[in-house]
């Protein structure tokens, strides 16, 4: 008997009718032989919790982020050798077998009823006929005796060779279009010759040989094509001027095979730098150029990789500057983050109807528009990377490196994605780079093994009618070998009628994760106060749930008695659960990050960049992004920079890098108390790397790192960090190239920025990171601790967030310190960007006036761009902040990444208002920023145990 539809998915014994008499109060008797051992591993999907709650009202007390980050094809890890590669199974005379209703793959979860002559659909409870020559017995469990040997029935992920139906045509060679900007800026910054090089390098690895296909097209006022013919002596460049009637000479020479050609592409390689060294050319017309690279590549789509230094000022798509110093810091910033016209994303839709993706490589040197420029790489799951101030000799290894990892790496082409989950919730929002098909069908170009993508699973239902929710995803794409495949990872997640389950279950790094993607969403549809907001309320309420413990019990109507009285203030005494203990610093550490920060130094580039960057992360990739790693270098251990020896684990994450597992320094928090002007420290935050060196450092390890006993006076453009020739330098290089290794073959090169104590410019950047200290402006006023407060106290009472109150103010509990550390305090819901009008449009401070402590409330001061911000919280005596030294104020305008570099942002306050904390003047020796409060520092946060020696 075939199910009703909309029937529920309730269970009966093998071969009874679904839906009978009696069967719908008893929920867990439907999926009884679901085996939760069967699990996709966590570098493919990560869940927010390991259970569902069985209904919404349920969902909504335990305020618990539902949903998953997934990353379709995440490559094996080398160092874990319990792990499996993806099974490949090709389908017998059965083909795919797939729900009739749904189109659910066959998968490990699904009931099989009637001797194995029919299998109930765990996504929409569907009785499906097995076909004859896919049928098998069942075991006395219930369970197919075939299971084993059949990886769709015993393995959580698993890949299909697709037949011919899964084809709207031919698989197409791997083809790869590179549109180079090729003004005199792009000359001059050496940006020509990176791109050369990289593409040079790569030509050996892309995938698809020997079927693999490129073509070249510059521009610059005008559009130039080039012939690569086979059997050319040189290649033939073809000029058009005409930007309106642009036509395409010689179609068939400008695409070729690269084996076939590949005298002539090295040719025009070698030649490129040098061809337009003589031009004097500062604009660019990259409208005409894309529908140009367009009209070539459409019939067969591919990759087509964008190299642009200035903003497009002729054409179609031309854009104007947009700067507005009046609106930074204001709920109207959100403007510069939109884009300023429809074209480049109606282009965009085009292009991923033709299965052309398109990843972006940028150079400003000014402002350039990325919030309108990224929704080319957005809309074609493509990738967005910008290089400020682009300089060969500083930037060109890590610009090269990311460009070959992006041009090498796995690649599936002309992919699509359907998530489904099982009836009664249902998928709710998708984030990441595609574009949206009909209501739920991700198109994706290309998907590569960095491609990550996330999504929401709400209550659909008031209550789930199963004891499994299951979630199935199925990438469609076509492998560079030219072989049409699908790849189908199915999950079961158990259903709880309990909230402390659910919450217990809770992997904080995970919800860190997919709340950053939540708020970037908000901030993009609001602006950045509510993105904030969002953060500071989620973390808050499910702390709160947390310590709340189960509701009472409901007896036929009638609550129940609770098993004792109820004091609110005992849930503020409670410690949070040990897995939600970082989940307030990664909530501090986003609401800080660049991508979300208030204030008025964030470059409108800057930020959306960060905030592409932010969406397309995993897991890990967010968690450091949002809390960097800061290493203290000076005192490392012997065994820092060398291979571990150690068996390996669970936390090798924090303890060792890259496939050599280099043992990586101890890890400090990210607290100016924690810097010292005796000290060298690194600092990672995946994307961009800084090391800090203090005044008094030992001149032996200077002289090891830079061949120079002080830094005092040198010209740090001039200074070139050494890799080699003495210990400690060789030690450091294996932990920066370690940070960047990782599971693919392609590893990155890290950009080292150094940053001597005092450089204000640049160390303005390096502060942003230490998010444990507060920042000066509205919701990044407290310091963590206070953070911690908040959550623990005012939060339930609804009071606004503290900002630092007077010294000697009591604290509440010390909050645990970075990933690892032991610690905890409570935390409830914040009440304070609505009842607290924003103070970003108050004028800076009196010239006269010198920080103390800071009042209740955000500081009525805003920072200035170059100074660093306000210090950590004064739990005892006041603290001397700032620069350790006076001197001249710093620049007005700031610097972008570099310091030579002016980008466009607005000037910081007259000069003579620094906001510093305290008369200048040097700190005593060793010691950077004055006098630490008594007590632990940064309220009592030890180091995290693994990283004590």
């Amino acid at each position: 008997p075939g199910m009703m539809p909309g029937a529920p998915g309730m269970s009966s014994a093998p071969g009874m009718a679904p839906g009978a008499p009696g069967m719908s109060s008893s929920p867990e008797y439907f999926q009884e032989n679901i085996d939760y051992s069967i699990k996709v591993p966590s570098r493919i999907l990560r869940l927010t919790s390991q259970y569902i709650p069985a209904s919404a009202t349920l969902a909504n007390s335990t305020k618990v982020p539902l949903g998953a980050v997934i990353r379709p094809l995440a490559p094996m890890s080398e160092n874990d050798e319990e792990e499996e590669d993806v099974k490949v199974v090709q389908p017998g005379a059965a083909g795919i077998v797939r729900c009739k209703r749904c189109r659910t793959y066959i998968n490990a979860f699904v009931t099989w009823l009637e001797t194995g002559r029919r299998w109930r659909c765990n996504i929409c409870a569907q009785l499906n006929e097995c076909p004859a020559p896919y049928f098998c017995h069942l075991d006395e469990e219930g369970r197919r005796r075939d299971r084993d040997q059949r990886p769709e029935l015993s393995d959580g992920i698993v890949e299909f060779i697709a037949p011919s139906e899964y084809m709207v045509r031919p698989p197409q060679p791997p083809s790869y279009f590179f549109v180079i900007d090729v003004s005199a800026t792009s000359v001059k910054s050496g940006m020509l010759k990176s791109v050369a090089a990289a593409i040079s390098t790569s030509l050996d690895d892309l995938p698809g040989a020997p079927r693999t296909q490129v073509g070249f097209l510059t521009y610059d006022e005008s559009v130039h094509y080039y012939s690569l013919k086979s059997g050319l002596a040189n290649p033939q460049m073809l000029v058009v001027a005409d930007l309106v009637e642009l036509f395409v000479p010689a179609p068939d020479d400008l695409l070729v095979n690269l084996q076939e050609s590949r005298e002539v592409v090295d040719i025009f390689l070698q030649n490129l730098p040098s061809m337009f060294e003589n031009n004097n050319n500062e604009a660019a017309c990259l409208g005409p150029a894309l529908k140009a690279a367009f009209t070539v590549t459409k019939h067969i789509g591919g990759k087509m990789c964008v190299f642009q230094s200035v903003l497009p000022t002729l054409g179609d798509g031309a854009l104007t500057p947009r700067e507005n110093n009046q609106i930074m810091g204001t709920p109207d910033e959100v403007k510069l983050l939109r884009p300023s016209v429809n074209w480049y994303k109606d282009t965009a839709i085009e292009f991923s109807r033709a299965q052309i993706s398109l990843d972006m490589f940028l150079f400003p040197r000014a402002y350039i528009d990325v919030a309108s420029l990224s929704e080319l790489p957005k809309v074609t799951a493509g990738t967005l990377h910008t290089y400020p101030g682009f300089n060969h000799e500083v930037d060109g290894p890590r610009f090269e490196s990311e460009l070959s990892r992006a041009l090498t790496q796995t690649t599936a082409f002309e992919a699509v994605m359907r998530i489904r989950c099982t009836r009664g919730m249902r998928i709710n929002n998708f984030y990441g780079n595609f574009f949206v098909r009909g209501t739920d069908l991700l198109a994706l170009p290309n998907c590569t093994s960095d491609s990550v993508f996330a999504f929401d699973l709400v209550h659909d239902e008031p209550n789930v009618t199963s004891s499994v929710v299951t979630v199935q995803s199925a990438l469609l794409y076509t492998s560079s070998e030219g072989e049409r495949r699908i790849r189908v990872v199915t999950q079961a997640i158990p259903v709880s009628t309990v909230g402390s389950e659910v919450i217990q279950s809770v992997d904080s790094d995970t919800v860190a994760a997919l709340l950053a993607k939540q708020a970037l969403d908000i901030s993009m549809k609001s602006n950045l106060d509510n993105a904030r907001v969002k953060l500071q309320q989620v973390c808050a309420d499910l702390i709160r749930a947390s310590k709340e413990g189960d509701k009472p019990r409901t007896v036929s109507g009638y609550a129940a008695p609770p098993m004792q009285q109820h004091h609110q203030s005992d849930d503020e005494n409670k410690p949070i659960p040990e897995n939600l203990k970082l989940l307030p610093l990664y909530t501090l550490g986003l609401m800080k990050n660049v991508a979300f920060r208030g204030g008025t130094d964030v470059h409108p580039d800057e930020r959306v960049h960060a905030m592409h960057r932010l969406l397309n992360m995993s897991v890990t990739d967010s968690k450091h992004f949002v809390y960097p790693r800061m290493f203290s270098l000076h005192d490392m251990c012997a065994s820092a920079g060398l291979p571990s020896n150690s068996e390996p684990s669970s936390e090798d994450d924090e303890i060792v890098a890259g496939p050599d597992r280099i043992e990586l320094p101890r890890v400090l928090n990210l607290t100016i108390d924690r810097l010292t002007s005796d000290g060298i420290f690194l600092l990672d935050n995946g994307v961009d790397m800084y090391l800090w060196v203090g005044r008094s450092s030992d001149p032996a390890l200077l002289n090891s790192l830079f061949g120079t006993n002080s830094l005092e006076g040198i010209d740090m453009s001039q200074v070139k960090l050494f890799t080699s020739g003495n210990d400690f330098a060789s030690r450091l290089n294996a932990i920066v190239t370690s940070l960047r290794e990782n599971d693919t073959q392609q590893s990155l090169v890290a950009k080292v920025i150094i940053v001597r104590e005092g450089d204000h410019g640049l160390e303005s950047r390096f502060f942003w990171h230490l998010i444990e200290d507060r920042a000066s402006f509205n919701g990044g006023t407290y310091s963590y601790s206070d953070f911690m407060q908040f959550v623990e106290s005012s939060g339930s009472k609804g009071g606004m967030p503290p900002a630092g109150g007077p010294p000697g103010a009591p604290r509440g509990m010390p909050p645990p310190g970075p990933p690892g550390a032991p610690g905890g305090a409570p935390a409830q819901p914040p009440q304070y960007m609505g009842s607290q009008p924003p103070s970003i449009n108050q004028g800076p401070p009196p010239s006269n006036q010198m920080r103390g402590p800071p009042p209740p409330g955000p500081p009525p001061g805003q920072q200035q761009y170059g100074a660093p911000p306000p210090g950590p919280p004064s739990s005892g005596p006041p603290m001397r902040m700032g620069p350790p030294s006076g001197g001249p104020p710093p620049p007005g305008p700031p610097s972008y990444g570099q310091q030579h570099v002016q980008y466009g942002a607005p000037p910081g306050p007259p000069q003579g208002q620094m906001g510093h904390r305290g008369p200048p003047g040097p700190p005593p020796p060793g010691q950077y920023g004055g006098p630490p409060p008594p007590g632990p520092p940064s309220g009592g946060m030890p180091p995290p145990p693994q990283f004590r020696r």
